[in-house]
């Protein structure tokens, strides 16, 4: 029967490439996946990967590396994904749980293979099998037999996505010495590991339109070569297409790093290729070190800091007792704390870069919450610069700056108080560096900071050797206040896209309630602004500090915590899917509404394809409307054990499945086949009353 199933399934699948899609993949649907007794295919559903553990040695031997391999067989026509999956899918993952001394290392990943899918979604992973390698160190006075485990976690596709997971083991004894294990097996897989090493060919890169072209020279005749793309978290190089053998077009012109793979079965190998960002990337480095020069000398012009220059070059010529050298000398030492700080705010960035393998603001702006935090704080510096509220660190610098003494180390602390002094000025242009900054080397964030350091200092530099250019300072005046005020609309306008990217991640809904918190914010900042001052009484400006938090917090609560929380509902091509939960699935057929339910996950191919081509659309979306059904959509990106229960009523062990319940709370639920066609949803729905 289980040959049958299969005879049947490629039979459907060449009558499918002749035009009957629609019949065809709804016949292999039902008939493979739903007809009875097929225990056997069933259970190829169910498990369609089998795990294990294995080394490469029979034995540890104490202080010596092991490799220790994931090896995963894939049921026929499943596969599981590299460590980048491409448009779809999900990398395997392996959380060890070692003996004290143990270290693991990374997973050393074969090269993978393309798959292109229906809808043109390219993917990248492994058929068959696929070994795993993990180094292990062992501690060097292990004397006692080992038991190694881990947890693997992975996602098998064929028609459909099935997650997977083991808890395995690796039982060892302990030697002086070991003989090899599995030799052949680690060979094989080993020998494909990409190598850092230069390819044995030559690379030439270079601009092609608005991406990258590479070409490989000197292939061997006949070899078939492959270009997989391994981006960073805020990248997308698109997907390498080749017109020719050996040569590579890149729809990116950020730089390129991934696997160049030549040759077939056991004589492929593989190498690691990165090309740079820009054939001309010194030129773009030099305009980006003048911007942030610029972004440091307007720092000056702002009512915080302009008329503290005059004050602290005459103090220091007052310290210098009018001898040139010695001004000069207390301008370096002042210049020197402006840098010291944008230097220390260089270091914490490139550790935050080094605490992770891509710490960059596009991986943040993937987190609604850090959305409506950061568009948060941009929101109240916007009201500070438009004089709602001011913040009282600048005037207590100031009164620092003014007094502070000590020879050329006073001058220096003075430099540190001066960025202090400009902190509130300075977020239009530290976001903008910082942007710039998370996706460059350490080189080149330390280089972006001291320019802006170097624009902010340069004032102070100019006039301590030339104090006499003191009368070509702008006089203080009522326009300094105005251009602080227009600063305040640049983060407006930043605080506008945060909000439409909440948008595309909580929905309308969503950005409701968030501009409901930011309302509260602003009245919070207005009654500090209001009753917080200098000349508030002790009494009267607790309170309005009790106020101002009972504002901000309760706002935040209700606003963010109980209606941001469980917003959700995010507009798709014009179908509002509702988030599932059975709860809200009981009460909307409580109320005698229809629901069509998508039990999908944004890893899962198929699921993509069929909301392509099958659901988002026009025809599809009319019906929705026409016979009041409610979209609900079951996410199952993230493990959600509602939603695990809930395909497990229907005995689904995977994605994608579709349900439509017809309106009542007795109606039988109606399921649809996991490969949909626009035909076959519009004719279920054309069958609702």
């Amino acid at each position: 029967m289980l040959r049958s199933c299969s005879e049947e399934t490629s039979a459907l699948k060449s009558a499918c490439r002749k035009g009957c899609r629609g019949a065809a993949l709804l016949a292999q649907a039902l008939f493979c996946f739903h007809a009875p007794g097929l225990d056997a295919q069933t259970a190829d559903v169910r498990q369609p990967v089998k795990a294990e553990l294995i080394s490469s040695a029979a034995a540890v031997v104490p202080g010596r590396p092991l490799e220790v391999g994931l090896l995963l067989e894939m049921a026929p026509g499943w596969h599981t994904y590299w460590e980048y999956s491409g448009d779809a899918g999900l990398p395997t993952k392996i959380t060890w749980s070692l003996p004290d001394g143990f270290h693991a290392g990374p997973i050393q990943w074969p090269a993978p293979h393309l798959m292109i899918e229906p809808g043109d979604i390219w993917t990248y992973g492994y058929g068959e099998r696929v070994l795993l390698i993990t180094t292990i160190i062992p501690p060097k006075d292990l004397k006692a037999p080992v038991t190694l485990r881990g947890k693997a976690s992975w996602l098998a596709c064929r028609d459909l996505c099935v997650p997977g997971s083991a808890e395995l083991q690796l039982d060892l004894p302990v030697s002086t010495a070991s003989a090899p294990d599995h030799a052949g097996l680690f060979a094989e897989f080993r020998s494909l590991v990409p190598s850092a090493e230069a390819p044995p060919f030559r690379l030439n890169w270079k601009k092609s339109g608005a991406g990258l072209a590479l070409s490989v020279a000197n292939l061997p005749v006949g070899e078939k070569a492959g270009l997989f793309p391994l981006p960073s978290a805020n990248q997308d190089p698109g997907h390498p297409k080749s017109d020719s053998p050996g040569q590579f077009h890149v729809q990116t012109s950020e730089g390129f790093r991934g696997v160049l793979a030549v040759g077939q079965g056991d004589g492929r190998r593989a190498w690691l290729v990165e090309s740079a960002a820009d054939p001309a990337p010194k030129s773009a480095l030099w305009l980006a070190l003048f911007y942030g020069f610029l972004g440091g000398l307007i720092l000056n012009l702002m009512p915080c800091v302009l008329p503290v220059i005059s004050l602290k070059v005459f103090g220091f010529i007052r310290q210098a007792g009018e001898a040139p050298g010695k001004i000069f000398a207390h301008g370096l030492a002042f210049a020197g704390g402006i840098f010291a700080w944008f230097l220390g705010l260089a270091a914490a960035v490139i550790l935050l870069k080094s605490g992770g393998t891509e710490v960059t603001w596009a991986f943040q702006f993937q987190n609604p919450w850090f959305n409506a935090a950061i568009g948060s704080v941009v929101f109240v510096f916007a009201l500070n610069l438009f004089g709602v509220f001011e913040i009282l660190l600048p005037g207590r610098a100031s009164n620092a700056m003014a007094s502070a003494s000590g020879g050329l180390g006073g001058s220096f602390f003075q430099g540190v108080f001066a960025t202090l002094l400009a902190t509130p000025c300075t977020a239009p242009f530290l976001g903008t560096a910082l942007g710039f900054a998370f996706s460059q080397s350490a080189a080149v964030i330390l280089a972006m900071f001291a320019a802006v350091a170097f624009g902010m200092a340069s004032p102070y530099l100019l006039l301590t050797a030339r104090p006499g250019w003191m009368r070509f300072l702008p006089r203080p005046g009522v326009w300094m206040e105005k251009l602080k005020q227009f600063m305040g609309f640049p983060l407006l306008a930043t605080l506008v896209w945060i909000i439409g990217i909440i948008g595309a991640q909580r929905g309308t809904g969503g950005v409701f309630w968030f501009l409901c918190f930011l309302l509260c914010l602003a009245l919070a900042c207005w009654i500090y602004g209001s009753f917080c001052g200098p000349i508030a009484s002790p009494r009267g400006g607790s309170a309005a500090i009790l106020l101002v938090l009972i504002v901000a917090v309760g706002g935040g609560w209700y606003f963010l915590g109980e209606k941001f929380s469980r917003s959700g509902a995010v507009e798709t091509g014009g179908i509002a899917w509702v988030p599932f939960s059975a709860k809200a699935l009981s009460d909307l057929r409580a109320e005698g509404k229809p629901v069509f339910v998508d039990f999908t996950a944004d890893w899962c191919i198929t699921c993509k394809f069929n909301e392509r081509t099958a659901i988002d659309t026009p025809a599809v979306r009319a019906l929705l409307a026409e016979k009041k059904v409610v979209p609900m959509k079951a996410d199952w990106t993230n493990a959600n054990p509602e939603i695990t229960a809930a395909l497990r009523n229907f005995g689904r062990v995977g994605v994608p499945f579709y349900v439509i319940w017809t309106a009542g709370s007795e109606a039988r639920p109606v399921t649809l086949p996991e490969i949909l066609t626009e035909a076959i949803m519009v004719e279920a729905l054309k069958k609702l009353p």
